[in-house]
Formats: C-alpha cells, sequence, structure tokens
C-alpha cells in the first residue's frame, strides 16, 4: 500500500523560502514520477510541479522561477524549494505518484485527474 508523508510547509513572510518534502513508501520511487500540488479550500486542486523518473522536471507558469523540484533516490524523498513566496502560494500542498502510462507532457503530468494516491498535505501559509 502506498504512503506519501508530506512535510516541511509553515507559515512564511513573502519574499520568504520553505522547503517541502514528500516521503514515499509501499513502491520503488525512483522508478515513478512524482507530482506536487496544491489546493485552497474550496477551490480545485491544480498542478505546481512534477519530476520523473529520468528527472526530468515540469513546472507550472505561475512558479516563475520561483520553486525548484529535486529527487534523493536513496531516501525516496521528493523536495520542493519554495523560494520569493506570495500570498498566493498559500495553500495546502500535496504529493502524489505518476501510476498512470501516459503521454509525458507539462499538461498530463500537472493534471490532478492523473493521480489517484495522495498523501494528507502539508499547509504553507505566505502572510506578513
Amino acid at each position: 500500500q502506498v504512503t506519501l508523508v508530506e512535510s516541511g510547509g509553515g507559515s512564511a513572510q513573502p519574499g520568504g523560502s520553505l522547503n517541502l518534502s514528500c516521503q514515499v513508501s509501499g513502491l520503488t520511487h525512483e522508478h515513478y514520477g512524482i507530482g506536487w500540488f496544491r489546493q485552497v479550500p474550496g477551490k480545485e486542486r491544480e498542478g505546481v510541479s512534477a519530476i520523473m523518473l529520468d528527472g526530468f522536471t515540469y513546472y507550472a507558469e505561475f512558479v516563475k522561477g520561483r520553486l525548484t523540484i529535486s529527487r534523493d533516490i536513496a531516501e525516496n524523498t521528493v523536495s520542493l524549494q519554495m523560494n520569493n513566496l506570495q500570498p498566493e502560494d498559500t495553500a495546502v500542498y500535496y504529493c502524489a505518484p505518476d501510476l498512470t502510462r501516459h503521454l509525458h507532457t507539462v499538461v498530463t503530468v500537472l493534471n490532478p485527474d492523473e493521480y489517484e494516491a495522495w498523501g494528507q498535505g502539508t499547509q504553507v501559509i505566505v502572510d506578513s
């Protein structure tokens, strides 16, 4: 049974930084792509970034160079370094493995409908 645990969230001021971590168990992490998503209460979940098994990365347009996704194969973790945070980044952030076989494009890998397993999320609050 796949288990995903997100951590690293918290509060930050505008312009500040946070580093999120996704710990994966129940599957071989390096054999799957991992996506980061975020959701504001009352709104739909949206894709933020994803990293494939070959290391190729994808980013949503709103990232604008502020976020960096990386993978630690030995630790079965995927991190999301978040810099220059803005209030609109406030959300619960989730990670999920890309278990479906599909054409890997920025559209598909950042589409939450393509994912089925989720962690409980980690809250990010950006406010002065």
